[in-house]
């Protein structure tokens, strides 16, 4: 079936413009009535006060408008980096993407970061260079820009006919051939433009100011004429893209529907759909069916979670993120708020906010709330949050590097529980694998040795929860946890028995392992002035990077490489002020590898394994009625699978 919309999300680095262009096009094509201004707080999407006060787009937003016979729905997206997570979060429903550059500062580190996710997610992508009325823009070296570092297929819609049907000619065979042979007809060539830039081999590129709304008309044109409504299959299917609570405390699930249509009392695995809304900026319509293509927002559903794939039978896949938050703070409560009751409330906008992974952790039996966050703005902002939604007052702890931690070499672990009545042991096999790769399961226990009902809740546990390592208690990664046995009685063994034998069998492999400490790393583009090379080279051997050999243009050196987050996070504002503004440098998180200073880091952080409570490495045997504790170091001539 034929979707009855296309979904164009506008996106850029911050303050490009992109919420003004937002308002002109919404008001070019009649959805808005009045063209709001982020400087006069009056703008149509931006409708919160913290957008308002700030002048930046926090929350993502949606709206319908229509060009001549066609349907969309425009979502706008945050600029700002630290809620970049925000943003891709829409990615994955869009159907078109319009990218707002300043033609003014240019292509910069975030544009670079947005265009790339564009790529991976296989989003087809306009461009539309902004504020071209201030002086010192220059479009040829704009377009220049844009060719050598976004895609040489980045083509100028609005220059002269014949200089653009020569370079337009050379996108495909097809096109060639019919311009060569005089048959390149209007219709043909939009027909072929269209279906290059649903390829993503064609990315048309506008000019103009939104503010002055100029130019806006030519990129409307273009989405009318070079857009096509994607087929879509007949059986329902969706993806949820935003999670928020609505004044009335509501869960609303945000879906872009890829399949069939969605009815109200349609059911979703367990659950049932109460109500499905359209939305307007703050507006709201309900409507009885919504159909693939659309966006709507849906109450009903309370087990899905942002970037979930569902269909009938409930959640179907869930996607990982590209980015992801690289940074851990302490939730410092300062208003007397009970901990379990300020953390009720934090799991509330964490369900909306994700990749803020809100948990509680308990160390040396004090438990304190943890989060993980893009950066500083957004800790500012959430602190407003909490308070206008909870009335709670809130601060936070240092931002710290998010370590992780690994091992180098396999390792074998046992899990013990037997205090009086109960009974379980695991044996696990923890095996270093890729770096970046995460935590993979595997089973390898005969159902001769532990019923299968007993193995599924040993996966489960390991599974369940996130393991931390020994070193500096930050997350486990990039190992393999492989069931290779484990020990139950008939009349003895409960099911929590198991996931304390399991918890203690991971923990007592990390004791005798070779661990890592692991931290994240960027990779980086560095552009400066030739001049600037050797300062940039040093700077980059201070900062711990490794780098290839420089490109160099008649200009400018171009530098490439990977580079610790903790030394990298401050360098962008360096490279500003040595160039005096003409060098940048565009960094990207890209995964993580061994602590380049981990000594000095495991002695700052200063974590004490023993006095984690929460993840202990000892187990627990039985003996005359009486369960005693044995530590790690005395399982192996302990445990009762050999």
């Amino acid at each position: 079936m034929r979707g009855a919309e296309s979904v164009i999300g506008i996106l850029a680095h911050v303050d490009a413009g992109k919420t003004t262009l937002t308002e002109a096009v919404l008001y070019r094509t009649g959805a808005i009535r009045r063209f709001g201004r982020v400087d006069k707080k009056d703008s149509h999407f931006d409708s919160h006060e913290l957008e308002r006060s700030r002048g930046i787009t926090i929350f993502s937003k949606q709206n319908p408008f229509t060009i001549g016979e066609k349907r969309f729905t425009l979502v706008d997206t945050p600029g700002h980096v630290d809620f970049s997570a925000e943003m891709e979060r829409t990615l994955r429903i869009l159907d078109y993407a319009v990218l707002v550059i300043d033609g003014i500062s240019g292509i910069q580190s975030h544009t670079e970061t947005i265009w790339n996710l564009l790529s991976e997610y296989g989003v087809p992508a306009f461009v539309f260079v902004n504020k071209t009325d201030r002086d010192g823009f220059k479009k040829s070296s704009l377009m220049e820009s844009l060719k050598s570092r976004l895609s040489s297929v980045c083509i100028d819609f609005t220059q002269e006919k014949d200089a653009f049907d020569e370079e337009i000619s050379m996108t495909n065979e097809e096109m060639l051939e019919a311009f060569i042979e005089g048959n390149a007809d209007q219709n043909f060539v939009k027909n072929e433009i269209a279906k290059a830039v649903l390829q993503r081999m064609v990315f048309p590129c506008f000019f103009g100011s939104a503010l002055q709304d100029t130019g806006v008309d030519k990129l409307l044109e273009a989405l009318e004429k070079y857009t096509v409504c994607k087929e879509y299959p007949d059986e329902f299917s969706g993806k949820i893209y935003k999670i928020l609570h609505d004044n009335q405390g509501n869960r609303v699930s945000f879906i872009k529907l890829t399949g069939g249509k969605l009815s109200v009392k349609t059911a979703i695995g367990n659950e049932k759909i109460d109500t499905i809304k359209i939305y307007s900026g703050e507006k709201t319509e309900a409507v009885n069916e919504a159909v693939a293509g659309s966006v709507c927002a849906v109450t009903g559903l309370y087990s899905v979670s942002a970037g979930e794939t569902i269909d009938l039978n409930g959640v179907s896949d869930n996607s990982v993120p590209e980015l992801k938050p690289l940074l851990s703070a302490e939730v410092i409560i300062c208003d007397g708020t009970d901990l379990h009751t300020a953390y009720r409330k934090l799991s509330i906008i964490g369900e909306e906010l994700p990749e803020l992974s809100v948990h509680i952790s308990s160390y040396a039996e004090n438990e304190q709330i943890q989060i993980r966050v893009m950066g500083k703005i957004q800790l500012e902002i959430l602190k407003e949050i909490v308070k206008e939604r909870f009335g709670t007052d809130i601060s936070f702890g240092p931002c710290r590097i998010l370590y992780k931690e690994t091992i180098a070499k396999p390792v074998m672990g046992y899990g013990h529980y037997e205090p009086l009545r109960h009974y379980a042991e695991t044996q696990l096999r923890i095996e270093p694998a890729e770096r970046n790769s995460g935590i993979t399961i595997e089973n390898e226990c005969s159902l001769e040795v532990l019923d299968s009902n007993f193995q599924n809740l040993v996966l489960t546990h390991i599974g369940e929860k996130e393991h931390v390592g020994i070193l500096t208690g930050s997350p486990l990664t990039d190992v393999k946890i492989i069931l290779t046995a484990g020990r139950s009685h008939l009349k003895h063994t409960e099911g929590g028995d198991f996931r304390e034998a399991t918890y203690r069998a991971i923990r007592q492999g990390l004791e005798k392992a070779e661990n890592i400490l692991l931290e994240p790393y960027y990779s980086f583009t560095l552009r400066v002035p030739i001049n600037s090379m050797g300062k940039a080279i040093s700077d980059i051997q201070r900062l711990c990077g490794e780098f290839e050999p420089p490109e160099m243009t008649e200009t400018e050196a171009i530098i490439k490489g990977i580079g610790p987050v903790s030394e990298f996070m401050n360098y962008p504002e360096e490279v500003v002020s040595y160039t005096s503004g003409k060098g940048f440098i565009s960094m990207r998180e890209n995964g993580y590898r061994p602590c380049h200073n981990a000594e000095e880091i495991i002695k700052n952080i200063g974590y004490e394994k023993e006095r984690d409570l929460e993840n202990p490495s000892s187990s627990v045997f039985c003996s005359h009625g009486a369960g005693f504790e044995v530590k790690w170091y005395d399982v192996d001539n302990m445990r009762h699978i050999k």
